[in-house]
């Protein structure tokens, strides 16, 4: 049917209601992990998701390169879409700041009146966290690096920026691994133990998600489905990993300093 618009209406898609139904049997699986430490059901819902994910990219890809359906206008609508998405995120983690803050300011009796609590143990501040700074702060040039090259239609330099990017990605991943193995407390020891763990874990799960996000970015580089005219993909990518910077920063500043 002819369209008399300039906008893309995708087509009907199985993907979105699929992987709602997996989500929540992972979901449940979690659960089941907590209560019976069973790991199978789990790991199958996650191979499920990590799948349905890949055949749904997959499609879009088709839309966006060979079909040709992402316009100037479709292209438009989506960085819309990625900003209220980033913007979101930002709130998502300002209401793991605004507990830290409340309990940091005015700690109570069962703290022992200070922050932090009695006999917790901090991280040192001049130590991983501050490798893991200097490492975000690294990828972002990095990935800045990536952006220009890839608007100067310089291929070799854009392949070797974002690999950088991609590694320093893991490495931090695997820095935050071992903070967490050599932990002096857990997520238990009180509201700074839940605190720390719950935001600089969901901030690490957003790192590993940005690092796939450019990853993929990558393999499609390697095909040449990007242009320095056409490149939606990569710079979505991009801010991801930006606004993943932006949030360490203040992450490292108010968990690691203000908490010392």
């Amino acid at each position: 049917m002819k369209k008399n618009h300039q906008f893309h209406l995708v087509d009907p898609s199985p993907w979105p209601l699929i992987v709602s139904f997996v989500i929540m049997n992972y979901t449940s699986s979690s659960i089941m992990f907590f209560n019976n430490k069973t790991v199978v059901p789990m790991t199958i819902n996650l191979m499920l998701i990590s799948w349905i994910m890949f055949i749904w990219w997959r499609d879009i890809q088709r839309e966006s390169t060979f079909q040709g359906f992402h316009t100037s206008n479709v292209s438009l609508s989506m960085k819309y879409g990625m900003m209220l998405f980033i913007t979101s995120e930002v709130l998502f983690f300002i209401s793991f700041f605004w507990s830290l803050f409340h309990h940091s300011l005015s700690p109570n009796h069962e703290m022992g009146l200070a922050w932090p609590p009695l006999n917790i143990e901090t991280f040192n501040p001049m130590n991983i966290p501050l490798m893991n700074t200097l490492i975000l702060l690294s990828s972002g040039i990095s990935v800045h690096w990536t952006h220009s090259s890839l608007c100067s239609n310089n291929y070799t330099q854009t392949k070797k920026s974002l690999a950088i990017t991609i590694l320093l990605g893991m490495y931090f991943s695997l820095l935050q691994l071992y903070e967490y193995k050599s932990s002096p407390f857990c997520i238990s020891d009180s509201v700074y133990g839940s605190t720390f763990f719950v935001t600089t874990g969901f901030h690490g799960i957003h790192v590993m998600i940005g690092t796939m996000f450019l990853a993929h970015s990558y393999l499609r580089l390697q095909k040449i489905h990007f242009s320095k005219t056409h490149h939606l993909g990569m710079e979505l990518s991009i801010w991801y990993w930006h606004f993943v910077d932006v949030v360490w920063l203040f992450l490292y500043m108010s968990m690691y300093w203000w908490g010392k």
